[in-house]
């Protein structure tokens, strides 16, 4: 179908070297988008480079930091040079330490939040003079069940995750006219580094998720091609500043 398809539009998926992030950035490649992969880490660029490579021939990737402001804007120049333009920003790099708020220090909360935050405010606002220039854009934010509920253990995450849905909706009324369009994704408990690190931290954790998520497993990273794609497409031309659950249910528990 036309609506999803992706051809000509070039997107670049920050933390897209692994877990959620490259689930993306597959499914956008597959629907025809070319696409840059950022990450810090060199060797899992490559690797994740050549999974993409078997998907499309317009695939690459840049090693960069995103909490630092010249490395964002770098990334966006790099996709530019690369493919001549970029239309799809997807704002996927996150971190998170497991610790109570009386434990946390002071610079770990600031390398969350300008991990997980910050991050997607200076690559959207050095991605935006490519999207104008391209007459319009899609900008994806990746939240998380904590954007809507929260635990002991994870205030600085959820605070960050939380001001990624009110970021989101932000931009999307700012850029609205630009014809940008800013949506969230919501992911619950995926199978990635971070969750089995958890996992093996949390007694219990793999039960008590698998007895609450209604679709009675743990995602996968695959699990967001569809997702972005629509969210990159034609297809959501008319959907702004929403924030998606892609959880298996686990949401509308309450």
């Amino acid at each position: 179908m036309k609506l999803f398809d992706l051809t000509g539009r070039v997107a670049l998926v920050t933390g897209g070297n692994g877990g959620i992030g490259l689930g993306m950035a597959e499914g956008l490649a597959a629907a025809g988008a070319a696409v840059m992969i950022s990450g810090r880490n060199r060797a899992k660029n490559e690797a994740a480079l050549a999974r993409l490579k078997e998907l499309t021939p317009h695939a690459d990737a840049v090693e960069a930091d995103v909490t630092r402001e010249a490395d964002c804007h770098a990334m966006i120049e790099r996709t530019v040079a690369r493919f001549g333009s970029l239309t799809v920003l997807a704002n996927n790099a996150g971190t998170n330490i497991r610790k109570r708020p009386e434990e946390l220090s002071l610079a770990e909360w600031r390398t969350i939040i300008e991990t997980n935050l910050t991050s997607a405010f200076m690559a959207s606002q050095a991605a935006y003079p490519a999207m104008r220039h391209a007459g319009f854009g899609k900008i994806i934010n990746t939240g998380s069940m904590m954007s809507i509920f929260a635990t002991g253990f994870h205030a600085a995450y959820a605070a960050s995750k939380g001001g990624i849905v009110q970021f989101t909706k932000a931009l999307a009324t700012g850029w609205a006219r630009e014809n940008i369009q800013v949506n969230a994704v919501l992911p619950g408990w995926i199978d990635t580094e971070l969750t089995r690190a958890a996992r093996r931290d949390l007694a219990g954790l793999h039960e008590r998720v698998l007895a609450r998520t209604p679709a009675g497993r743990w995602g996968e990273p695959g699990d967001f091609a569809g997702i972005a794609v629509f969210l990159a497409s034609a297809a959501s031309d008319f959907v702004t500043g929403t924030a998606i659950p892609v959880d298996g249910g686990y949401a509308s528990l309450g």
